[in-house]
């Protein structure tokens, strides 16, 4: 499976940006989120599971993001509202074949997608 990442770039705090994660095949059990900002660790930002349609959040952006599935198109998308500069970091799209209730951990992901630059300003 290869997942490409796209749609980051600078912003405005209070802007929006959606970000796509597009598979070459079908969209796999579990498709998560994550970022890294300079110097911090990596951290999850949310996770939708294909069979239930579920979605997760981290609480950072609970009310803010939201990740949706375009099935046609292969692709899961992280729309991102009210952006705070605390938002800035590289976010990169992972998935695995098989759902597991530890989606915040990224060590649980087998494919990852290169990442994308989020910056917002203040």
């Amino acid at each position: 499976v290869q997942l490409q990442a796209s749609g980051g770039g600078l912003v405005q705090a209070g802007g929006s940006l959606r970000l796509s994660c597009a598979f070459s095949e079908h969209i796999p059990a579990l498709v998560g989120w994550f970022r890294q900002a300079p110097g911090k660790e990596r951290e999850f930002v949310s996770a939708f599971r294909r069979g239930t349609s579920a979605t997760y959040y981290a609480n950072s952006v609970k009310g803010r993001f939201t990740i949706s599935r375009d099935r046609a198109k292969n692709t899961v998308y992280l729309q991102m509202n009210s952006l705070k500069p605390d938002d800035t970091a590289v976010y990169t799209c992972a998935a695995r074949p098989v759902f597991v209730v530890t989606y915040t951990d990224g060590a649980q992901y087998k494919y990852w997608g290169q990442g994308t630059q989020v910056t917002v300003s203040s």
